[in-house]
């Protein structure tokens, strides 16, 4: 319960806002009312906070009020930095004179994320650096090339570092140099058996964060925790989960498994020099059987698993029994690190065999397909067909769970997201139990700051074709030209693909006179801050900005959508999720594909305004929105900008703002 004797929480609310510099805004306050209500019900509870409400501090507050230790979950680094480097630090201070206490605050990621002094020190396993085409340790020590330099600099910053967090390093590193000095949870010696436990940073997150009242992580981590039923997480009575949107697809991630050819021959390279000829020779057969099988896969979803599939992963997972026992019992003192090395080739091992096991054993919550990489060949995959039912024994037992995003009401209420959680349908509960005994929740919109209406207009170009699965789109193209010479640039172009992407930029720098930035082409970060940086400068890409994209001002009034984001047909995950709706009598392709895409089409229409002084244009260039029974739906989940399908009337909207933003210089 929270503490009665803590000051009225609008009090404490206008405190925390003061000390960022923000304003009090309506929908802040009533959502951390509805917080607080929430965790004192121990019940869960929705909200869909727009851009600008300022919701970060309107679970903070309650959060701190509370008193008990809190768990805050978000999807995106730049979020979790916010709160742990801005927000957290200006709101404790200020509410340490009205709470009369000070609450601490610390940030967990995953193991990996931390820099290992074992591995720094005592350098990778032999197979690991023979893997890496590697030089020996004294060759990569010297600076003579790209990942020399970056080791040397990990070297050094082990000797600054506080955190040994790979987010505080500034510059980065490349993903192959971190490799080098991480570990994962199953290559961990365990701080007990490794010579610098006691200096372990990511032992050392994981004491204060037991010691603090907010501890802020990620979905994956999250997912980890549910899931594999070894607590990572301090015990805590409430969890806010931020970018709650999110979260399924975070962790279905988790819950899925992957064997390849490669990983399986690793992992016998590693085995190898540690147990006995017989055992590896099993793993090394079955390897080379599951390595033919694959040569032939073709891409798709496998409904039934082929029989030579199947004995080819009995086979494995009997090996790699056989092998984790052998690993087991034998020791070598021969080996060099001999524990590392042990340790490394046992837990890729174990994740052989439990992917095999768990393929073999055909469960009919889960879907198994074959994709194929141009450049890593093929894999085999397997993920949970729905995780509502895990979130939902795992997520909402035992403590109150707050969930919010600037999108979680799609096609205008909760329950679509709140079934993908596990949530029944938003209506009374029964006190009484029985079937209404599931877990309590309601869903609150405290709307946004923002006049959408006057700030913004929804334009969808229903006099175009309708785009077709293959080919290019002239007429699409065309208006694309018009629309972003109109707008004199300041354009965001959010492709469903990555070749749509690729050809309208092709296309556009060679008929307009402004520069086209492509992602891909240059680090996310860099594209965006030359985005933001020059007016007439446009950006097209795919998912990442989407989602990822923060420019207010007039570097960005223009935001382009070229087709509803409809997951591919052949994606084998989505169609079996469609698929098992229908057979329940439900309409799949609303339920699945028409919601993945609103879900994307609100995130990228919520690029545009996001200040109050923001004003320009979605268009959206599938004639669907407007024309296909399910426009409406897809319409009712972005923000409520004002409509139209006049072209023209767009058209010296764009020529209006580009010029009052030309007269105020910018």
């Amino acid at each position: 319960m929270t503490d009665t004797s803590s000051p009225p929480l609008a009090d404490l609310l206008h405190a925390a806002v003061t000390a960022v510099g923000g304003t009090e805004r309506p929908g802040q306050t009533a959502m951390a009312e509805a917080v607080a209500e929430a965790i004192d019900d121990n019940s869960h509870l929705l909200v869909q906070a727009g851009t600008g409400t300022g919701k970060s501090l309107g679970y903070l507050v309650p959060a701190l009020a509370h008193g008990e230790p809190v768990v805050v979950a978000t999807a995106t680094l730049a979020l979790q930095r916010q709160l742990v480097e801005r927000d957290l630090p200006r709101t404790v201070d200020a509410l340490h004179p009205l709470l009369r206490r000070r609450p601490e605050f610390a940030m967990l990621k995953g193991r990996s994320n931390y820099l290992c002094l074992h591995r720094l020190h005592e350098g990778v396993p032999q197979d690991d650096a023979d893997e890496a085409g590697l030089f020996d340790p004294f060759e990569a020590a010297a600076p003579t090339s790209k990942l020399g330099k970056d080791l040397m600099r990990l070297r050094d910053w082990s000797d600054e570092t506080e955190t040994g967090d790979r987010d505080d390093l500034t510059p980065g590193v490349s993903d192959r140099a971190w490799s080098q000095v991480s570990v994962t949870s199953r290559e961990c010696l365990g701080a007990s058996k490794c010579a610098y436990g006691a200096e372990c940073f990511a032992e050392a997150a994981r004491e204060r964060a037991k010691l603090a009242e907010v501890i802020v992580t990620n979905h994956a981590l999250l997912a980890i925790d549910a899931i594999e039923g070894a607590p990572v997480l301090p015990s805590h009575e409430v969890l806010i989960v931020d970018e709650a949107h999110e979260l399924v697809s975070r962790v279905t991630g988790v819950a899925s498994g992957e064997l390849t050819p490669g990983q399986v021959n690793r992992a016998v390279r590693r085995a190898a020099k540690l147990v006995n000829e017989k055992a590896a020779d099993a793993l090394q057969t079955a390897s080379e059987t599951f390595e033919r099988i694959m040569e032939l896969a073709l891409p798709g979803r496998l409904e039934t698993i082929p029989e030579d599939l199947s004995y080819a992963l009995m086979a494995l997972r009997d090996a790699a029994r056989t092998v984790i026992s052998a690993l087991g019992a034998t020791r070598d003192a021969s080996v060099q690190d001999e524990d590392a090395v042990r340790k490394q080739a046992l837990g890729a091992v174990e994740n052989i065999h439990q992917v095999a096991e768990r393929i073999v054993e055909g469960s009919e919550f889960d879907v198994v397909w074959y994709e194929r990489h141009d450049r890593f060949g093929a894999s085999l995959r397997v993920a949970p067909l729905s995780v509502s039912g895990l979130l939902r024994e795992k997520l909402f037992e035992d403590r109150s769970v707050i969930l919010t995003s600037a999108t979680l009401k799609i096609g205008g209420d909760f329950n679509g997201v709140a079934a993908s959680l596990g949530l029944a349908p938003e209506s009374p509960q029964d006190p009484e139990g029985g079937e209404e005994s599931a877990p309590r929740w309601q869903g609150l919109d405290v709307g946004s700051p923002f006049d959408y209406a006057k700030q913004g207009i929804l334009y969808v170009a229903k006099h175009l074709a309708q785009p077709g699965r293959e080919g290019s789109r002239s007429d699409m193209l065309d208006e694309l030209a018009e629309l972003v010479e109109a707008a004199g640039g300041r354009t965001l172009g959010l492709f469903s693909s990555m070749r749509g992407a690729q050809a309208a930029a092709e296309e556009l720098r060679g008929r307009l006179d402004m520069p086209i930035l492509l992602q891909g082409e240059e680090t996310l970060g860099e594209l965006i801050r030359a985005f933001a940086a020059d007016a007439r400068t446009c950006l097209f890409g795919t998912l990442s900005l989407w989602q990822g994209v923060d420019v207010p001002g007039p570097s960005c009034q223009l935001v382009v959508m070229d087709r509803v984001p409809f997951p591919r047909p052949d994606d084998p995950l989505m169609s079996a999720r469609q698929k098992a709706v229908e057979e329940a009598g439900g309409n799949g392709f609303m339920a699945v594909a028409a919601t993945h895409a609103a879900l994307l089409m609100a995130q990228g229409a919520g690029r545009l305004v996001r200040a109050s002084g923001d004003r320009g244009i979605v268009a959206v260039l599938d004639p669907r929105v407007e024309r296909a029974r399910y426009g409406s739906f897809l319409r009712k989940t972005m923000p409520d900008f004002w409509y139209t399908t006049d072209r023209n009337q767009v058209r010296r909207s764009l020529a209006a703002i580009d010029a009052a933003a030309k007269a105020e210089g910018k």
